[in-house]
């Protein structure tokens, strides 16, 4: 029942991303673009078709990737407050966004080679983070426990903030400019045309995850229970930050750094499910990571000019109680 009712509010919401933004359309020229019905070049087929569907399909896998990382994370480490952003993946998409906007210029002439814009900004981020990535799996063979790793990343992602602080205060005006609004989030850097390419970077993240499901349940009752299961620690923990660190670096990349998603989508898959089997959490956390995404969408359309706010102003108005919320209930435990 509660994955049913998780599903049922995911069609709800997806069907307000549809029939509602910062420009008022009828409900009927909505249903005509997308069933394909609307005139060639009409003003309504291409806000939904080009803005309000790819921004929908994008908010739905990001904020499901980003839940699957953050429920890997927290069991991984053994920490309710963990998310993909703790082992510093962000922060190294955050300096190559910094790099291309701030260093760069927002523009890259090589022989045979011209990038500039966009393309540019979500190439560097991944490069980026790809580097933290590698660097963490080094870490991770050769360090033991999970906390030396914890504390490898923090670090990281201290030294990553460093370079960033260097470069904003070198950089020009615009261009610290571009990268504070990239730094805030957005769900419409994704085409229709990049939508496969995306969702495909996504599945490749997620589907091992689903596959140490076994392990994960496991490292539930602590490394020396699973150890004798016959889990391979150190295997299970590569192959998890290895993911979580590719969703990580997907989703910053093209959206920027999206806050508290992965941090409250999988404590309230736990609470509406009341279990903790990852059979059980993988697919709910899926859904409400979806859904978390989808509500911060709508409330980022909500400025009646026609603005749009920031999807990071937005996403700590449901994060922020479930860390509280977390807090006090680990306070009120005997």
């Amino acid at each position: 029942m509660p994955r049913v009712l998780s599903l049922l509010l995911l069609l709800l919401l997806s069907g307000a991303a549809l029939f509602w933004g910062s420009v008022s359309l009828p409900a009927s020229e909505v249903w005509h673009a997308l069933c394909g019905a609307a005139p060639s070049g009409d003003t309504a087929s291409y806000i939904v078709m080009q803005s309000r569907l790819p921004q929908l399909l994008t908010a739905i896998l990001a904020g499901g990737a980003l839940g699957v990382g953050g429920l890997a994370m927290q069991t991984t480490f053994s920490n309710p407050l963990a998310d993909p952003s703790l082992l510093g993946v962000n922060a190294g998409a955050s300096l190559g966004a910094a790099v291309a906007m701030l260093w760069l210029g927002g523009s890259l002439s090589a022989p045979g080679l011209s990038l500039g814009g966009h393309a540019l900004t979500v190439l560097a981020a991944f490069a980026g983070a790809a580097g933290v990535i590698l660097l963490l799996i080094l870490c991770a063979s050769a360090l033991r426990g999970t906390l030396h790793l914890l504390v490898a990343g923090v670090m990281i992602s201290f030294i990553v903030s460093s370079f960033v602080s260097i470069l904003n205060y070198f950089a020009t005006a615009q261009g610290v400019q571009s990268y504070v609004v990239w730094g805030l989030g957005d769900f419409s850097g994704v085409g229709m045309d990049a939508l496969p390419a995306f969702a495909a970077l996504l599945a490749a993240g997620v589907l091992p995850v689903v596959a140490q499901t076994k392990a994960l349940n496991a490292l539930l009752l602590g490394e020396d229970y699973a150890r004798n299961l016959g889990v391979r620690i150190r295997t299970t923990r590569n192959v998890l930050l290895l993911s979580t660190g590719l969703l990580s670096a997907v989703v910053t990349a093209a959206c920027g750094p999206i806050a508290f998603v992965g941090l409250a989508a999988p404590h309230v898959a736990r609470l509406t499910t009341h279990s903790a089997d990852h059979r059980r959490l993988l697919p709910a956390t899926l859904l409400w990571g979806a859904n978390l995404a989808l509500l911060a969408l709508l409330v980022a359309r909500m400025p009646a000019d026609g603005g749009l706010l920031p999807v990071n102003a937005v996403t700590p108005l449901f994060g922020v109680p479930v860390v509280l919320f977390l807090l006090f209930r680990r306070r009120q435990m005997p």
